[in-house]
């Protein structure tokens, strides 16, 4: 039997400025990864979005990025991994806050935008946020890009480790995400996209941009849930895992 948890970043509201549709994303995924006020949301964002999450029976991760509100966190910034490990343990502590007043356990934690892309390259950043993980509670999972170096630093300091894949992105041959910027980095045909989830899910195995086989593990799938259509893309993934399989379910069930 297979198995895989559905993955979404949520909560990224921020005062006035409405992201996302996050009350149809919710019950449509099995964990989801809540801004934690430093790319985006705010401390009311962050509070209705743990409790929608509750109330749906989804597990909560936190998702902590860059202090880069007008950028969305997508801005790669030069920091001492000291600084980011201050970061992250700030950003945790905030939303560990609203997950004790909902009754809510936090199950994971998956950076953010430029945080997770530099980690997924840079041994020592990934060292300092793991060591900020771990110290707030080691029971928390990480979850992060597969075969990148936050995975080889979470392992390395004895944490549970998701390994991570995206639906609507492509790869290079190293494993890494192919930048937003180049042309072919966001896979647009659904069907294609979910081809490729299914193989990587059952055969451990993408097709990189450069048409090379490269190996992959999938413990969980990225989707966005930011718009009609994205939506319709979420819910047509649900129906193809189970038409192969694969079952649904949250991240403490499989790692």
């Amino acid at each position: 039997m297979y198995r895989v948890d559905l993955n979404s970043d949520l909560g990224e509201s921020f005062g006035n400025y409405k992201i996302g549709m996050d009350d149809k994303v919710i019950p449509l995924i099995a964990s989801a990864n809540v801004a934690c006020g430093y790319h985006a949301s705010d401390p009311v964002v962050m509070d209705k979005t743990i409790k929608m999450a509750k109330e749906a029976g989804v597990r909560v991760g936190a998702h902590p990025g860059f202090p880069d509100l007008m950028g969305f966190g997508r801005r790669n910034m030069n920091v001492s991994p000291a600084e980011a490990k201050a970061y992250t343990t700030y950003q945790l502590g905030a939303l560990g806050a609203f997950c004790k007043a909902h009754g809510v356990k936090m199950q994971h934690v998956k950076p953010h935008g430029a945080m997770y892309n530099m980690a997924a390259k840079d041994y020592k950043l990934a060292m300092a946020i793991c060591e900020a993980i771990k110290e707030y509670d080691d029971n928390l999972i990480v979850m992060a890009l597969s075969g990148g170096e936050m995975i080889r630093a979470a392992k390395d300091l004895g944490l549970r480790t998701a390994l991570e894949v995206f639906a609507d992105r492509a790869y290079e041959e190293d494993g890494s995400l192919v930048d937003r910027r180049k042309e072919g980095a966001m896979i647009t045909d659904e069907n294609l996209a979910i081809d490729r989830v299914v193989r990587m899910i059952k055969e451990q195995k993408v097709t990189a941009i450069t048409g090379k086989d490269i190996p992959i593990k999938a413990d969980s799938v990225c989707v966005h849930g930011d718009g009609e259509k994205a939506l319709a893309f979420v819910a047509k993934i649900r129906e193809r895992l189970a038409e192969e399989g694969i079952e649904i379910c949250s991240l403490d069930k499989i790692v």
